[in-house]
């Protein structure tokens, strides 16, 4: 939907810059896929400076979270393509520390190795399909519709 006016260049890439915070956080859920396909690793190299960062400071993952809520999704004087995808970001990681709280609820049932390893996978590759799409769509100047999380996103975004 490009219906809010057109989008500049720098709009496109501040757009894309929020789904950072996703893609640092789902890596975790990434162990089992990556090392079944080593080669994929080289492409989330360029991340691990980030993600040491990430995971050096102490609550990182809130403060940024605070952060882009309070400074840019609620900021009407940043262009709402910016807003709206900074915000699906947001709750993009909201769906990941829902899914963390469900496979640490899943890690106390016995004997389920192989359903871990399925969810992590799971997990993982549908918030970087996620992630590639949303930015694919803002480098275009467009809004990424994802079913639900954007109805959510409509909401919260004036």
């Amino acid at each position: 939907m490009s219906w809010r006016g057109s989008t500049t260049f720098p709009d496109r890439i501040f757009a894309c810059l929020p789904y950072l915070l996703p893609l640092i956080e789902v890596f975790a859920f990434g162990q089992f896929f990556l090392n079944d396909f080593p080669l994929l690793k080289l492409i989330f190299l360029p991340l691990l400076p980030l993600l040491r960062i990430y995971s050096g400071i102490p609550y990182a993952g809130m403060i940024i979270f605070f952060a882009l809520w309070l400074l840019v999704v609620r900021n009407e004087k940043i262009s709402h393509f910016i807003r709206f995808n900074t915000m699906q970001a947001i709750i993009l990681d909201i769906v990941i520390f829902l899914c963390s709280i469900l496979t640490d609820i899943v890690k106390f049932v016995p004997g389920s190795g192989f359903a871990m390893q399925t969810l992590y996978t799971t997990i993982f590759m549908g918030i970087v399909a996620a992630v590639v799409y949303c930015v694919a769509q803002s480098l275009m100047g467009k809004y990424a519709e994802i079913p639900a999380i954007s109805d959510a996103v409509y909401m919260q975004v004036r």
